[in-house]
């Protein structure tokens, strides 16, 4: 198998007088988890939708698995597993029926559909209620079913579409921690379409950053935060009050300061030495407890780009 996964070469996708997809080029390494964040309206669905050959692209075109995506659409479906808004779960059957249908599809032996059935539902936790409705589940085990059901016949990558979306902090912590989970046990690569910049750092090998249909910048998270994040120095203690939060802001090195119990934030021009802020905070009668080093985080590279592609 090649060691690209996708390969996306100057792809656009008109619909009427909108161009929600301008001259996107990408290629996704095989084997990891890659990132497609953007805010809503981005292209980020588009996108997905044209890889999976459900929609033709206006000019351009795209791989996947080595397969073009509208001149082999079938096969690229048959070696996809995907979950988009849509989740696929039929709710008024069971856990282990969903699976066992999807199976049947996928023209899987039935002695392969039963071991599937019972690894998958045994590593998200679900084995248990194999034989419950998934009507009677919440949506988040509705959604980690979903997950099962994407990989159930071992695609070698599956597409996600905000996969985490409407669903509360537990559950979202819950299906990412089970999709990172199974997407190293299975060794597949994984596609994600997201606008939770935390839930992308936390996962993602790699990430690409979409604004207005066109691809904006892409590489590690780490590499972004370097590129394109402004450092930071975090400064504990006590006695921060408006006056010394005033003189702060007014330092020509502070672009901005954040106050929240107890821990100041300070985002910085460039790398200096936090030392003279130190030093103005305890003139000024404050008391310092702990001082870190940081940079900015992925949420804060984003905004920061959205900002620079206005």
């Amino acid at each position: 198998m090649s060691n690209v996964a996708i390969r996306i070469d100057n792809m656009s996708r008109d619909f009427d007088t909108t161009r929600a997809l301008d001259g996107l080029s990408l290629e996704v390494p095989s084997g990891i988890v890659f990132g497609f964040l953007g805010p809503n309206g981005a292209g980020k669905t588009t996108t997905i939708r044209l890889l999976l050959g459900l929609l033709e692209p206006t000019t351009g075109r795209a791989e996947v698995l080595g397969y073009d995506t509208v001149t082999q659409a079938e096969e690229v479906r048959a070696r996809t597993g995907a979950l988009l808004e849509n989740s696929g779960v039929y709710e008024q059957m069971s856990a282990e029926d969903n699976l066992e249908f999807y199976g049947r599809i996928n023209r899987m032996s039935k002695s392969d559909r039963d071991a599937r059935i019972k690894e998958l539902l045994t590593n998200i936790g679900l084995w248990e209620r194999r034989k419950e409705k998934a009507a009677d589940w919440s949506r988040g085990m509705r959604q980690k079913l979903a997950l099962a059901r994407a990989m159930f016949h071992r695609p070698p990558l599956i597409l996600l579409d905000e996969p985490t979306a409407g669903l509360d902090v537990a559950s979202a912590v819950a299906v990412r921690e089970d999709l990172t989970s199974l997407a190293e046990s299975e060794g597949v690569t994984v596609f994600l379409t997201t606008h939770n910049m935390s839930e992308a750092e936390k996962i993602c090998n790699q990430v690409g950053v979409i604004r207005a249909g066109r691809l904006v910048t892409i590489g590690h998270p780490d590499e972004l935060r370097a590129k394109a994040g402004r450092p930071q120095v975090e400064i504990v203690g006590r006695g921060f009050d408006e006056h010394i939060l005033g003189l702060l802001r007014a330092r020509p090195e502070v672009i901005s300061v954040e106050s929240q119990n107890g821990r100041l934030t300070i985002n910085l021009r460039e790398a200096t030495d936090p030392a003279p802020l130190v030093s103005l905070l305890v003139g000024e009668g404050a008391q310092v407890e702990e001082v870190h080093r940081g940079s900015a985080s992925l949420e804060d590279v984003f905004l920061t780009l959205m900002e620079e592609e206005k």
